[in-house]
Formats: C-alpha cells, structure tokens, sequence
C-alpha cells in the first residue's frame, strides 16, 4: 500500500508530506487498518538498560516530536518508539524549507532545528497515549536554541524532571548538527559537566519516584577518533546506562555533486551508514559490555538491521528507511535479526529489497 502512496507523497513538500504521512498513520489506526500495510513480527523479546524490548527494532527520535501519534506509531510494529526530541519550551525551529529528499542516494537532509511545542505540550500527550502494553517508549531531550551551553544542563534537567515519571528511557540529545553549537556539549570536558550533573539528577528522580529510569546519550557520526576515546572514556566513568550511535552527518562526501548537497543541516539514509555503523564499532570496542547501543542511520533493509548487530548493537533504529521503505521495513528487520539470533554464523544476509 505504501509503494502506491510513496510517489503521490514525494510530489509533496518533504516536511507537508511527514505531517500527511503521520495524520493518516493516525486515521488508519483509529479506524483499525493499520494491520492492513504494517505486518507485525512475533515478538523476539531483548534486554537491554534493565529493559525488556518486545523486539529489537524502534522509532528513532524525530519523526514524532510532539509525542501526538504514539499508539498509531507502535501499531506498525516497532518494539520501542522514541520521540522528540523536546526542549522546555516551544520553538519553531529553522526557517523553511528545512527537509529534502535524495531519492537518487535513498537519503534526506533534514535542517529542522528542535522544531517542537515544549515540553509540558509532550508530557500532556503521553499521559493520553494507550502504549504501555505495546512496547518500550523512549524520549529525547534537548535545549532550547537560545540557551547557551554555559546553562545548557539546566533545559536537561528541567526536561529530565518532567518526562521521568512517564518514560521507560530517556535520551539525551548533544548531536543535533541543526542547534547552532550544540555538538560543542560532546567534548570532553562539557561532556563530563553535565552528564555528571544528569547522572546526580537521574538518581534523585530514581529516589522521588521509586523507580530507575535509563538514561542513554545520543551521539554524532563526525566525531574523531580522539573524540570517540574521550566520549566513551566519560561515559564509561560517568556510568551511563547506553549510547545511541548515532544522529545524522553533516559530512557530504558520499553525495558529492548532488544539487542538494550543498543545503545545511544533517545528512541521514543510506549515505550514513557506513559511517554510522563504524562510530557504532568503535565505541563497542572502547565501552564496558554493561553499556548497550543503539544502532541508528541508515537503515533501508533487514541486512542493514542485521549489520548493526554485527558491529555491536543490541538494538536498532529506522526513521529516513521508512520514507523509502514505508511500515513493511519494521517487520523485515525484526525477522532478519530473529535469523541472525537463531543461526548467528549463517553469514551476512543479503539484502530484502
């Protein structure tokens, strides 16, 4: 049903075309047609951050920033659904236009820039939402445009203290290549401050609330290796319960010569992969096995889920795969990685396209 629709929706602005694409997502599933193009997987229950997913494959942050479509979103199938990411308060984020496709790379630059209607917008929104027996829901923080690094752990914290009481996890966004100077906050030495100062915050809530809410951190695909020591040298002391490798690239070697390539913003789809995956590789090798990852960019088929795992993550993510794939993505991923699970020295898969 998806491959009918994808061409009348990539006539579309790309930004008109995600709105439409979500209100129909919500039409179908209020109407009770979401089985009808979203086949769902059985369940391939995993553990990770003290969690037990009904299967490996979520929603990355981004698509529902509002957290307005979540029963609709989990329907499709998806294991764990994150959304956000959200600030403390509402912002427009970037002027538009500030999303394109590359349909000729399966890729889109996004410039949207936190674009989202706050915090307690979202909070009112998941206290509506009928998920909890659906999967693992996941939200993303960050901080408002104005605020400067300086006082940036104060957004975290605010937003930290409002979402607690209704996510499984919670992710920390420092990678937004869209909020001017935010990936400044992934160098070492702010990265300690205000980790350390979320990580204290984390455990107050924990006491105020008797419960322990996971606290992942999300990080960028264009860090040096350098970088990638000292991140996860921190977040190893600073003892985070995982890492989401990672957000989208600002880098635009693999669409060099393209009309968009020279639009800002961050680069996601197929041009990611590669180099998601092997940020994704090296920090399995330098974090402690107590640390799980999230594998995340570049997503477009089963085997690509399946490689992911390869390279150490324990779960994955999809967002630009669907503009491409549509919901049938989410059950090929599930499947391919339920093979890998059941017979994991089979070899690589080959792609399902």
């Amino acid at each position: 049903m998806y491959a009918l629709a994808r061409p009348f929706l990539f006539r579309l602005d790309a930004e008109r075309a995600h709105g439409m694409t979500l209100r129909s997502l919500e039409r179908a599933y209020r109407m009770g047609l979401t089985p009808l193009f979203a086949p769902h997987s059985a369940p391939l229950h995993t553990r990770a951050f003290g969690l037990t997913f009904p299967n490996p494959v979520g929603l990355a942050a981004g698509l529902d920033k509002n957290g307005e479509h979540i029963d609709a979103l989990f329907a499709l199938g998806f294991g764990f659904v994150e959304i956000g990411t959200v600030t403390p308060k509402a912002q427009e984020g970037n002027p538009r236009p500030r999303m394109f496709r590359l349909p000729e790379h399966k890729a889109v630059i996004n410039r949207l820039g936190f674009n989202n209607q706050g915090v307690d917008a979202l909070v009112r929104n998941v206290e509506k939402a009928r998920h909890r027996d659906r999967g693992i829901l996941g939200i993303n923080i960050g901080k408002n445009k104005t605020t400067p690094n300086e006082i940036a752990e104060g957004d975290y914290m605010y937003c930290l203290s409002r979402v607690y009481p209704l996510a499984d996890y919670v992710t920390v966004n420092i990678s937004s290549p869209n909020t001017a100077g935010l990936r400044e906050l992934q160098e070492e030495q702010q990265l300690r401050r205000l980790i350390s100062i979320l990580r204290e915050e984390q455990e107050r809530l924990g006491a105020k609330h008797g419960r322990r809410v996971p606290m992942l951190v999300k990080i960028a695909p264009d860090l040096s290796d350098a970088d990638i020591d000292a991140c996860a040298r921190v977040l190893t002391e600073l003892e985070v319960d995982g890492v989401i490798a990672t957000n989208t690239t600002l880098a635009r070697t693999a669409i060099e010569g393209h009309p968009l390539a020279g639009e800002a913003g961050g680069l996601s789809g197929r041009p990611l992969m590669g180099q998601a995956t092997t940020v994704l590789r090296m920090m399995r090798t330098r974090l402690p096995e107590s640390i799980p990852l999230i594998g995340v960019g570049g997503i477009l088929s089963g085997a690509d889920a399946v490689t992911k795992t390869a390279a150490g993550a324990t779960l994955v993510q999809c967002y630009s795969g669907l503009v491409y794939r549509g919901p049938t993505l989410v059950h090929e991923c599930v499947e391919a990685m339920r093979r890998r699970k059941e017979a994991p020295s089979s070899g690589p898969l080959k792609p399902d396209r």
